[in-house]
């Protein structure tokens, strides 16, 4: 037989696209349209409503961009469509191939009810009646990335322009022919399984005969006339059932909405209604769907802004068509946020599912963040999570992930079943090469036999279509095709789970081979995140300690508010720096205003415990006691002992600590140097570090013939995805800032020594401040910078003489073990690696730390010396330039500080962190004799991570600890308040089994904990 295929293929093509899809609608009639467009900002349907409209043609231009046009569509159905499926048909100027990143609509009644979305591949409304009145509010959102990774100033409404950016192509009522439509439907299904067959599978010539013998009974000149006999002559093709060992899809409907990205978080709030809208719609017409919905924020806003929507969809719930998932506030970013705001995430999402709708969620679902920590699994499993899923580590840049369904593993040694879907996306649309894809790449086969395909448009929502169902209802038992199954992701997971009990373990974190910039990118807004945490930390803290001692009014309703908007903005586009200006201008303006509100809650609390008066506090929400140098309200300073989680007055301090030995600043011939007799640094003539020497053992840090403290500026151009990712290439370009413009000593002790260093690179500044107080073993560099650069990366250097084959760096609850070497690929691909307060380096006896305040972004390389010795250099990054999706990211001010530990074990480290993102607080009162700590812990393994009052106001305490230097601890627990007992429980407050903890005769609670243990204990008062 002669071989024909590709011209029976490309007849077959051309068929259906030109002939086939124009014929779907087989009548059709105007719409009568009128619009208003608005002023400014998005209004709600009943202002719309009432507002005056002009009237309005198809071909005109509307939307300048961010803007909103209301357009009112009214018209009748002939009489001559009675009976056939009517829908309105709306082209609001679609431009590209990105359904989730242009104009979109909702579309009410003229009562002002919603009724569904309007998007590019959803584009009808059912029609009812003989009447139609619509209205539509159309966004005009611009395609950011229409022109690849190019400068765009549409980022932001204040620099995007009057220009409308859309025409309106169609606005009318059809008639749906559904013969037709479910043609094209037969032809796509078995044309895109046949592409993927083998040429020597006799299954692919089966099918395309049949699909020629349709095309031979199809009349292109009367496509309605003849598509039910085109049909008849695919009903073989599309019966004949799957093989038994055919491969599983668990399909689950999905719209992974991010919650700000190419579009700032108010177009969220009107995305995530157009899908809600859509995708209740659906359930109505399939029975058979499911949906899968995470992200609890994005359900609270709809439920403030449209209760209808939210009414049909938990109805839907009910239904067992809708299941939310993944029991996080937002999809929050797997790497930045803080080990509490992890906790938090979890703890709001699951509360909010359980207390809306009954429904507690047993898995995360993070499919888009840019890594996952290690510490993840341990917090799913305290928060009642089973499972974990996500697709992104399939975007690695270096190392195919050699696992789809495995157990992994935590930094504490807890287990959790995951899963990343084999068809390696979150938006599947059922087309033929994407389960191709799922089945060639499950890395299980001969153990495991499913694999999950979260289906629907995503990014920008708009969610599954009636298209997709109706794929997979063709595609549920097919020959030549992995059978189709739509179910929940519990179900799959069970099953999954039922199979592959035995699967393999993946210990560590989930690295991300890409995207590793967003530790650094927008660095405004990780301090703002940074801070904020550590700001509700100290709120909780002391106003727990407050309510206990001074029956203080704890703030609950204004904690939880300010605690949402924090992990609000630690979604996976926001906080890792990957979002348009408008975002970030908008956060960073929320952290400011998160600050005075938790400054107001804390000055409160501190006062209802001091009092009125003018003696003076200092107030210590470090896990470690401190003594350290305060500056008093007089402008002195004082050197000041400060229990953990407590306060001192210094009126009345009985007696003074120990002065320790005085700071100087002396310069001369021989340079700068600052000496407080436990550190000597030394600065050359370019205000570099010439030495640090650690004064305790006489170790010098430095590696012979370097400088430390040295800035170092990169081209940063990556090959894509210009704010989200660091190209290794980035090194083989650098430029030592070298040049000063002055050495100033500003403080030159007793108990404070600092040197100001002013340098001016490029059209930037940077004024570092290096301090070095009486009795520590800290010295801290601030960073005043002034940053005008493009396309560059600011690290800092420090060149240290040690012999480092791995390095620490704190996570959430604990650190990892990262090496420094480049032995296989895997270690080569993590050339930049985040951290949170600090990172360690260290050989046998000796190490030294890094603390930080807002920098995640770090490298650590280490070289062999002439003399053979070690050079290990860490390196931390500042600030970058990238220009897209941000033209101005990074642009301005920014202030940012470390401190360097010489002679530093872990602990020391964690103490350093502490104490750097926990400042002493500084205040005044009329108590000579602040209130004992609320808690404290005896040692040093053991951290106090968070101390509050319970959430449901019982006025019970809190306490979440966990073991941080990585080995077991075993310390005591004492309460400053009479304890009742005392219940371990999850991160929901709830009751764990079987983990009794009795109370001692003293009042101490006895505490064993494994590495890196979370635990949470509930104290009854």
């Amino acid at each position: 037989m002669h071989d024909d295929r590709k011209l029976v293929e490309e007849r077959i093509d051309r068929v259906l696209r030109e002939r086939v899809t124009p014929a779907l609608y087989a009548e059709s009639t105007p719409l009568e349209l009128a619009a208003w467009h608005v002023p400014d900002e998005p209004v709600p349907v009943a202002q719309a409503l009432t507002a005056p409209y002009e009237p309005f043609e198809v071909g005109t231009r509307w939307g300048r961009p961010w803007s909103t046009t209301w357009l009112r569509a009214t018209g009748s159905v002939p009489a001559r469509w009675a009976g056939r499926r009517v829908e309105a048909v709306f082209d609001l100027g679609f431009v590209g191939d990105w359904p989730g990143n242009q104009a979109e609509a909702l579309v009410y009644d003229l009562a002002g009810r919603p009724i569904k979305g309007i998007e590019p591949r959803n584009q009808y409304v059912p029609i009812a009646g003989d009447q139609v009145g619509l209205l539509l509010e159309m966004a005009a959102n611009p395609d950011i990335l229409a022109n690849g990774f190019l400068p765009t100033p549409l980022g932001d409404k204040t620099t995007a322009g009057d220009d409308p950016l859309y025409r309106l192509v169609r606005a009318e009522l059809a008639v749906l022919d559904e013969e037709v439509w479910h043609l094209r439907l037969d032809v796509e299904v078995l044309r895109e399984l046949m592409a993927e067959l083998p040429t020597g599978d006799p299954r692919r010539h089966e099918i395309l005969r049949a699909l020629e013998r349709s095309m031979d009974a199809l009349d292109i000149h009367d496509v309605a006339g003849t598509a039910a006999a085109a049909r008849s002559h695919l009903v073989a093709a599309l019966s004949s059932p799957a093989h038994a060992s055919a491969h599983t899809i668990s399909a689950v409907g999905h719209a992974h909405i991010d919650s700000a990205w190419l579009w700032p978080i108010r177009e969220t709030k009107r995305k995530t209604a157009r899908t809600f809208a859509n995708v209740t719609a659906l359930a109505k017409d399939y029975p058979e769907f499911v949906f899968a919905g995470p992200q609890a924020q994005q359900y609270a806003w709809v439920k403030e802004r449209h209760p209808e929507i939210f009414e049909r969809m938990r109805e839907a719930i009910k239904a067992g068509q809708w299941v939310p998932v993944g029991g996080m506030w937002v999809e929050a970013d797997g790497n930045l946020p803080g080990g509490e705001a992890l906790a938090r995430q979890l703890v709001h999402g699951k509360r909010f599912f359980m207390e809306e709708f009954g429904v507690e969620c047993r898995g995360v679902w993070l499919p888009d963040s840019f890594g996952y920590t290690a510490a993840y699994p341990q917090l799913a499993r305290l928060a009642g999570m089973e499972w974990f899923l996500t697709q992104k580590i399939s975007w690695n840049q270096t190392n195919k992930f050699p696992h789809h369904t495995f157990w992994w593993e935590g930094i504490d040694g807890t287990r959790i079943f995951t899963h990343f879907p084999s068809a390696d996306t979150y938006n599947g649309t059922f087309e033929g090469a994407e389960l191709a894809h799922a089945v060639r790449n499950y890395a299980e086969k001969g153990a495991g036999t499913r694999s999950l395909l979260p289906f629907g448009h995503g990014d920008g929502g708009g969610g599954p279509t009636r298209e997709m169902l109706e794929k997979a209802r063709r595609l549920r038992d097919l020959e030549g095709s992995p059978a189709v199954v739509i179910q929940s992701p519990d179900e799959f997971f069970a099953a999954a789970r039922a199979e592959l009990g035995e699967a393999a373990v993946w210990s560590g974190e989930l690295y991300l081979e890409l995207h590793r910039a967003t530790y650094t990118s927008q660095a405004r807004t990780k301090a703002g995140n940074r801070r904020s945490e550590h700001l509700l930390r100290e709120a909780e803290l002391w106003a727990a300690s407050a309510a206990v001692h001074a029956e203080f009014a704890y703030p609950y309703a204004e904690l939880d508010r300010l605690w949402k908007t924090v992990l609000l903005h630690q979604f996976h586009d926001i906080l890792p720096g990957s979002s348009i200006a408008w975002v970030h201008r908008e956060a960073e303006a929320t952290y400011a205003r998160v600050r005075t509100e938790l400054e107001e809650i804390i000055t409160a609390a501190v006062s209802a415990m001091a009092g009125d008066g003018e003696a003076t506090w200092v107030c210590n929400a470090a896990p470690r006691p401190r003594a350290e140098v305060v500056t008093a309200p007089d402008g002195s300073a004082v050197f000041v002992e400060v229990p953990a989680s407590g306060a001192v007055c210094l009126s009345a301090a009985p007696s003074s600590p120990p002065v320790p030995p005085p700071v100087t600043a002396t310069s001369g011939g021989t340079g700068t140097v600052l000496d407080n007799g436990l550190i000597r640094v030394e600065f050359d003539a370019a205000g570099l570090f010439s030495s640090v020497l650690d004064l305790a053992t006489g170790r010098e840090l430095l590696a012979a013939g370097t400088r430390g403290n040295l800035l170092q500026l990169h081209t940063d151009l990556p090959n894509q995805w210009d704010a989200w990712d660091i190209d290794a290439h980035y090194r083989r370009q650098r430029t030592d800032l070298t040049e000063v413009d002055a050495i100033t000593i500003v403080d030159s002790g007793p108990l404070i020594g600092a040197v100001r260093v002013e340098r001016s690179f490029g059209a930037s500044r940077i004024v570092q401040t290096v301090r070095l107080t009486a009795g520590s073993s800290r010295l801290e560099i601030k960073n005043e910078i002034d940053w005008h650069e493009r396309e560059k990366i600011l690290k800092v250097a420090f060149p240290f003489d040690v012999h480092a084959d791995r390095t620490a760096a704190e996570i959430q609850f604990g650190h990892v073990f990262r090496a420094t070497h480049t032995n296989t690929s895997w270690d080569a691909a993590r050339f930049e690696i985040s951290c949170h307060r600090w990172i360690h380096l260290g050989e046998p006896g000796y190490g030294v730390a890094l603390a930080n305040d807002a920098t995640y972004g770090h490298d650590v390389t280490r070289t062999t010396r002439t003399d053979g010795g070690t050079t290990t250099t860490a390196r931390l990054s500042l600030v970058r330039a990238p220009r897209c999706p941000d033209p101005e990211a990074d642009q301005g001010r920014h202030e940012m500080t470390y401190t360097l530990v010489p002679g530093a074990a872990i602990g020391d480290a964690v103490a350093a962190g502490y104490a750097l993102n926990l400042p002493l607080r500084v205040t005044s009162g009329g108590a000579v004799t602040p209130p004992p700590p609320l808690v404290t812990l005896d040692g040093t393994a053991a951290c106090v991570e968070a101390v509050k009052l319970a959430d449901d106001r019982s006025g019970d305490v809190i306490v979440r600890v966990y073991e941080a230097l990585g080995g077991r601890a075993t310390t005591r627990l004492r309460a400053s308040f009479p304890i009742t007992g005392v219940t371990v429980t999850d991160l929901l407050e709830r009751p764990l089994p079987g983990q009794p903890i009795a109370v001692e005769a003293d009042g101490a609670l006895p505490i064993s904990l494994r590495p890196f243990q979370v635990l949470t204990l509930r104290l009854s008062r």
